[in-house]
């Protein structure tokens, strides 16, 4: 069985049967030398360039199909030519999670939990939409013939196994370009929703009832006290049923990472539940976060002239719509998984929004990009055709995680590199230069060739635009 890190790092190329350690030290080969020919002149550019260095380890976590290509891109162009990293690798690929039997996925979020790392960031892993199974990565036989690579049963999504060991929020951020159309055109600031990152139905137990009879909620204390048994439904045929759990300890860092992020953007909070239904279950997420707010932050916020409020989720949706943007918006799990959706079309794009988990003392970040993994433009991508595929989300996931990097070590250099980067992606797009998908919002559905760059022409853009901005920028020839 194959190590963490026995594949070493990314390859292009996804066998279709498990790949040997020596296949993949040649692959390896194969494509870091026809990456490092691809980034060949970024590279000579910053022949003379001294490295910013980063002593501190960071962890990266590596995905699947297009976005694992597109996170090498962005790797060899925009980070490596400029900084000096010490970095732990894990292969998060689907083959290496079968190799190791999914322990790399744990192996790779204690490491950052564990190890004082502090951050980590990772291109998004396989999710198959149609195939899901209570949060589970299930890959029908009838569907394995159309993968890229062989697959067993029953993996979890990995943004969930990462956010169960590592229990936090995740927020999520719109990407604002000017010449972008939003299909909700008041929203003229940002909008940030933190997910709680825990419980809910991505925990929960489901089962099919097969006819009459009674369910019953069972709870049966460690102390010896009385078990306590709740009357839930009187079935009198076929039906469905849920059992769902949440924890005050994992509430209560919902509601701390949340405030924490409001405060340092000095933008007002707000919390949306259904408590008027949900007395108990969505109750207590109200109750812990005035607890917390009264406690910890309200003289906080005071003093810069915010606030924290609690609204009914439909209420909330209404007030989202129809508001100019500002604040941070904390949805219970679910919610936010829905309402994060609507946030990005709302803006404009899902390629267009920032996606990190902040755990709840503000020590460990995990980013990512939003979306997944591009099935349709990786299988074009085997066939040798061209691709146009969005990466400013995964740029993003870089930045952020390094700009965290740069808050924990009070490394000042590398946040403004960070800046810049994010600020050459925003320029590039600005400047008319942009991917397919970004294009036909701009110039409608049947955009043509010339109006857009392919994938690895928009990343040589954001890179020549990058050099530029940093200090005795050198001409990329």
């Amino acid at each position: 069985m194959l190590s963490s890190t026995s594949l070493g790092n990314p390859s292009f190329l996804f066998p279709s049967t498990p790949t040997t350690l020596f296949q993949a030290r040649v692959l390896r080969s194969y494509t870091v030398s026809f990456s490092n020919r691809l980034s060949l002149r970024c590279y000579a550019a910053r022949a003379a360039f001294d490295r910013l260095s980063v002593l501190n380890p960071i962890v990266e976590m590596d995905g699947d199909e297009m976005t694992r290509i597109i996170w090498r891109m962005i790797k060899d162009k925009l980070i490596l030519p400029y900084l000096d990293l010490n970095i732990k690798y894990f292969d998060l690929g689907i083959q290496n999670r079968d190799a190791t039997d999914d322990k790399v996925t744990v192996e790779s979020a204690e490491a950052t939990l564990n190890s004082g790392y502090g951050e980590n960031f990772k291109a998004s892993s396989t999710y198959l939409g149609p195939v899901w199974d209570d949060n589970l990565f299930r890959v029908p036989d009838k569907l394995r013939a159309g993968l890229s690579y062989s697959a067993v049963f029953y993996w979890y999504n990995v943004a969930v196994k990462c956010a169960t060991v590592t229990p936090g929020t995740v927020f999520r951020e719109p990407i604002i370009c000017r010449n972008i159309p939003r299909i909700i055109p008041g929203w003229k600031k940002p909008i940030c929703i933190g997910r709680h990152a825990f419980g809910d139905q991505y925990r929960a137990n489901d089962a099919i009832i097969t006819g009459p009879g009674k369910l019953k909620l069972v709870f049966v204390p460690e102390n010896g006290d009385a078990t306590a048994e709740l009357d839930v439904y009187d079935f009198k045929g076929p039906g469905v049923a849920l059992a769902m759990y949440n924890v005050d300890e994992s509430i209560r860092a919902f509601a701390e990472s949340s405030m924490a992020l409001a405060f340092a953007k000095k933008w007002p909070l707000y919390l949306s539940t259904k408590n008027t239904i949900l007395k108990k279950y969505d109750g207590r997420f109200k109750d812990i976060f005035q607890e917390v707010y009264e406690e910890r932050w309200k003289l906080k916020f005071e003093e810069h002239s915010i606030w924290y409020e609690h609204r009914l989720i439909d209420d909330m949706v209404a007030y989202a719509v129809k508001s100019d943007g500002g604040y941070v918006w904390a949805c219970k799990n679910y919610d936010g998984d829905v309402q994060s959706d609507l946030l990005a079309q709302g803006f404009g794009s899902l390629g267009l929004m920032t996606s990190v988990l902040l755990s709840a003392d503000g020590k460990t970040l995990e980013a990512e990009a939003s979306h997944g993994t591009v099935t349709r433009h990786f299988r074009l991508h085997q066939k040798g055709q061209e691709t146009s595929t969005n990466s400013i989300a995964s740029i993003y996931a870089w930045t952020r995680g390094l700009e965290h990097r740069a808050k924990l070590d009070n490394n000042e250099k590398l946040r403004e590199f960070t800046q810049k980067l994010e600020a050459a992606c925003v320029e590039t797009v600005e400047s008319g230069k942009m991917t397919k998908d970004l294009a036909i919002l701009v110039h409608g559905p049947k955009v043509s060739r010339e109006f857009y760059l392919n994938t690895e022409e928009f990343i040589d853009a954001v890179a020549r635009n990058l050099e530029s901005k940093l200090q005795d920028p050198i001409a990329v020839i």
